[in-house]
């Protein structure tokens, strides 16, 4: 990690943990599993970023979460979810899923193509409080919502059409193609978290690739261009 601003710290793709078990293949940005580093616990409520590619067939057996805001966004493939409220669903790419762990859940979550490997990112959020019932919801967002501009895709008030998160976050989604620009700005006394998903973009000026994570500890006007395709989660964080 190398600060480069007073405010915005870059966690770097290639310090993350990474975890090899045959049919999955995990990056972790924060600490997880075997991966631990005392300076990567987290950023504000947000505690997991996983960058998971899943073998075609392959996925988590049931397992169970509790306390957790647990979001999964697709990037390539499809996952088949199904979970102890009686859910069945499958996500795919432009959706925003969400499964408010609360006092407890269980899913599965496997990758149903035969011969396509699945891309996600699954996130997880600590709540606002404890003991909540568990939920699950999710939203389908057309990539024209996401082009070239942030479309808030999860919210703790569900505005605009988000999934709603027990947490206070605003996480947007863009969807970037070469010459789009992105302006956002981080409001005093908020922080904020840049993902790069997918590609290769510039936040003021500065080279970013998909696995990097930005930590932002203040007001910032934030610039963010690209000259390719690329996929940015961004979430404003209190």
């Amino acid at each position: 990690m190398s600060q480069n601003t007073k405010t915005h710290l870059i966690h770097d793709r290639n310090a993350r943990g990474h975890a090899q078990l045959g049919w999955l293949d995990s990056y972790h940005t924060f600490s997880f599993g075997s991966f631990y580093d005392p300076h990567r616990m987290g950023f504000r409520s947000l505690r997991v970023i996983n960058d998971d590619r899943i073998a075609p067939g392959a996925g988590f057996p049931t397992h169970s979460h509790e306390n957790m805001e647990i979001l999964t966004y697709v990037l390539s493939g499809a996952v088949e979810h199904k979970d102890s409220l009686g859910t069945g669903s499958v996500i795919r790419p432009g959706d925003a899923q969400i499964m408010s762990a609360g006092t407890g859940i269980s899913h599965s979550e496997f990758n149903p193509s035969p011969t396509e490997a699945l891309h996600l990112l699954q996130i997880w959020i600590l709540p606002d409080q404890q003991g909540l019932a568990p939920r699950y919801e999710q939203k389908a967002f057309s990539r024209d919502e996401k082009h070239g501009k942030l479309r808030l895709i999860a919210a703790k008030d569900g505005r605009d059409g988000a999934v709603t998160i027990h947490q206070d976050v605003d996480l947007y989604a863009s969807v970037l193609e070469s010459g789009d620009v992105v302006n956002y700005r981080v409001q005093p006394g908020r922080y904020a978290w840049l993902q790069i998903a997918q590609g290769i973009v510039s936040l003021n000026g500065e080279e970013l690739r998909a696995g990097d994570g930005v930590q932002i500890s203040g007001e910032e006007q934030l610039e963010i261009t690209t000259d390719i395709s690329a996929e940015i989660l961004l979430f404003d964080l209190g």
